[in-house]
């Protein structure tokens, strides 16, 4: 299978900002097993705001879009130095790909884009996708990384996108403030009513929430691919969802490509 991992801020980086080491070893260790065996494997990272907002000691995310591009270049350098030197580990090259909402929008960018990472994936190595966050502005931002991973998947032909969030999957309420929430296994259809169960984000270093999350369902099972949204909290419930196993929330596209 051609997968696409989206991880996002709470998956890699502590509540302070800083990287969850272990946590990402985990993940690059579970990535290179399952590439392994034979999947395409491309990642659609969050994190470098986040971890720039934490190396240079801020508490929040800064609101001014010149200190958030200020510090998505200095923790975008941290954040690839990490995914680099993890996956060297198990043998295998990461490749660094940093796109702007124009890259999607202009039809010979969005070509290029697409053809690189197909000759990526052909050189056998893993595309690590971000939004190029230091010199994006408000005409060419996409804003997260959520509808970023989607808009990727569709073009490239994903047979599967999986979320790693902080959330099980989409609930019929807010988890956070309603214990008795249910997890919705499966999703067939994004209608008004399941829209209306999304809230907003949890965290205070990513900009994702579970609205973005349904768009991003809606464009890719519009584009025949499956989407699912588990929580990162473990990496290696990536191995159940490969699986097959029943894990998060799966929206099933609405026609398979196969």
């Amino acid at each position: 299978m051609r997968i696409v991992v989206k991880v996002g801020t709470s998956t890699l980086t502590h509540s302070t900002g800083n990287l969850n080491i272990r946590r990402v070893e985990t993940l690059c260790k579970v990535i290179s097993d399952i590439k392994n065996a034979g999947n395409e494997m491309l990642i659609v990272t969050s994190g470098a705001t986040g971890m720039g907002v934490g190396k240079i000691g801020l508490s929040k995310r800064p609101d001014d879009i010149t200190t958030k591009q200020a510090a998505a270049a200095i923790g975008q350098c941290e954040l690839m130095y990490t995914y680099d030197k993890l996956f060297l580990e198990y043998n295998h090259c990461v490749a660094q790909v940093l796109v702007t909402k124009a890259d999607i929008n202009n039809d010979e960018h969005r070509t290029n884009l697409c053809n690189t990472l197909t000759r990526l994936i052909e050189l056998n190595t893993i595309p690590i996708i971000n939004e190029n966050d230091s010199v994006a502005n408000e005409e060419f931002y996409i804003g997260e990384n959520d509808t970023l991973a989607a808009l990727v998947s569709a073009n490239i032909n994903a047979d599967l996108v999986i979320l790693l969030s902080d959330i099980d999957g989409l609930f019929t309420s807010d988890p956070h403030k309603n214990k008795d929430a249910k997890l919705i296994s499966e999703v067939v259809e994004i209608t008004p009513d399941i829209m209306a169960l999304a809230g907003g984000s949890a965290s205070n270093f990513g900009t994702g929430g579970m609205a973005t999350k349904l768009n991003a369902a809606k464009l890719v099972m519009e584009a025949g691919c499956d989407m699912i949204i588990a929580n990162g909290l473990h990496p290696e419930i990536l191995y159940d969802i490969v699986e097959g196993k029943s894990i998060g929330t799966r929206f099933k596209a609405r026609s398979k490509k196969i």
